[in-house]
């Protein structure tokens, strides 16, 4: 069960005081992220490639599954999966260590949709979901391992945990200086996370396979250090807004083409990662 929470203007809120740390996502983009993650082609992407991977593990309960995003900012996978899945889930709930966030999220998540403020170092939630989602987060968490054993202790017994996260260093970019990301991973991390929080690895595949060569293209830019800081914030919002309607269509349909196939075979490399744990 879930530890005492009190509800402000509808937020959950846990019987410790959380301090979200700008250090690991600015606060101020959580705005930006809202108005983007219904239309760029990168978020509707990655959320098509981890339907197919819900639809695999999760069984078919007619709305009796709980699920919860860790860390899901402003809400678009909460909002996609109620979508997409409007029949599975009894209970969908979004948790960030951000107010600023979950008050965002209000517009954008179904109105049934639970928003919790937590730390995600210490959750203050005991077996209680179904299932779980830390979607591009533990990159940005000096302690990642803390961050799985945590959700381990908030999942059910055979719940499931679905996390990605960027792939593979050798794509080490300037956008990934800006975004605060403190690593990027392969399949053998995602291995050990496992080993170590407890949690058995059903599966870990790339994903962003076919996009991978404009990506490096798209980050073939001059080195950080060498821009003012004005120069680093206008790049940081041009590299954070929805590309031009034309430019958008055709790498969404790009990106599609990875959906199905993508978990059929496995990639041999990707710029993102899916790994599916489960707690046993």
């Amino acid at each position: 069960m879930t530890d005492q929470f009190i509800i402000r203007d509808g937020i959950h809120m846990p019987p410790v005081r959380v301090q979200h740390r700008d250090g690991e996502y600015e606060e101020g983009g959580f705005e930006t992220l809202r108005d983007m993650q219904e239309r760029h082609f990168w978020y509707r992407g990655r959320h098509r490639f981890l339907l197919g991977a819900v639809n695999r593990y999760l069984p078919k309960s007619g709305q009796t599954l709980s699920a919860i995003d860790l860390g899901g900012g402003a809400g678009g996978w909460v909002s996609y999966l109620a979508k997409h899945l409007p029949e599975e889930f009894a209970s969908l709930a979004l948790a960030d260590s951000s107010i600023v966030a979950l008050t965002l999220a209000a517009s954008v998540v179904p109105p049934t949709a639970q928003r919790y403020q937590v730390d995600l170092m210490q959750l203050h939630m005991h077996e209680q979901w179904d299932a779980a989602f830390l979607l591009d987060v533990i990159e940005h968490l000096p302690d990642d391992l803390q961050a799985l054993r945590q959700a381990r202790e908030a999942l059910k017994s055979g719940g499931y945990l679905f996390v990605t996260t960027p792939a593979f260093p050798q794509f080490w970019s300037y956008n990934d200086d800006m975004a605060q990301h403190l690593r990027r991973y392969r399949r053998s991390d995602f291995v050990r996370l496992a080993q170590q929080s407890g949690l058995t690895l059903c599966d870990a595949r790339y994903f962003m396979f076919y996009l991978s060569p404009f990506y490096l293209l798209s980050r073939m830019r001059p080195s950080l250090a060498s821009m003012t800081l004005a120069q680093k914030k206008e790049l940081i919002i041009k590299q954070h807004q929805v590309p031009s309607a034309p430019i958008n269509s055709i790498l969404n349909a790009i990106f599609a083409a990875e959906s199905p196939l993508g978990h059929w075979l496995r990639f041999p490399w990707g710029t993102s990662i899916l790994g599916v744990f489960k707690k046993t």
